[in-house]
């Protein structure tokens, strides 16, 4: 029996989201896995399991399902974030790009035709929700940065 369903259930974000169209390399987006591991030349990313400033990459709360405690119900919380910067100082362009990508990322746990398991995060939760965080706008030499934190709650029954 498993003692948490998170390994599987990031792994299953993970696909969503780089299966979505608007968040592949095509789209000149980078979908990443937990914290940045050196210096991307990508404008757009989108972070899985990491937030700047986070204490915790996903954060799990447990509880009994029923008594007889046969079944656990487990809650988690999976930060991630999403940055965008430009050569140039307009931020109300950097701005729209972040939460252009939180819409899309938003749009990939909807069910679709296409993908009628992406709320339950291809079986691995009974459901998932985004859940905003914060906008962090930066104006440096290199340009405006527009960044913004974002949760992705899920409820399992393990």
């Amino acid at each position: 029996m498993a003692t948490s369903v998170v390994p599987a259930a990031v792994d299953a974000l993970l696909e969503i989201l780089r299966a979505t169209p608007a968040l592949s390399p095509a789209a000149d987006v980078r979908v990443i896995d937990g914290p940045p591991g050196v210096n991307f030349t990508e404008r757009h990313r989108v972070y899985v399991g990491y937030s700047p400033g986070a204490d915790q990459a996903v954060e799990i709360t447990q509880s009994f399902a029923s008594a007889g405690a046969r079944r656990r119900d487990e809650e988690a919380a999976i930060y991630c974030y999403i940055e965008t910067r430009g050569g140039d100082k307009d931020m109300a362009l950097r701005r729209a790009r972040a939460f252009a990508l939180l819409a899309a990322v938003e749009d990939a746990l909807r069910a679709t035709d296409t993908f009628p398991e992406a709320p339950t995060l291809n079986g691995t939760v009974l459901w998932s929700e985004l859940t905003a965080g914060g906008l962090t706008q930066e104006q440096s030499p290199d340009g405006a940065l527009a960044s913004l934190a974002f949760t992705v709650r899920t409820r399992a029954r393990i």
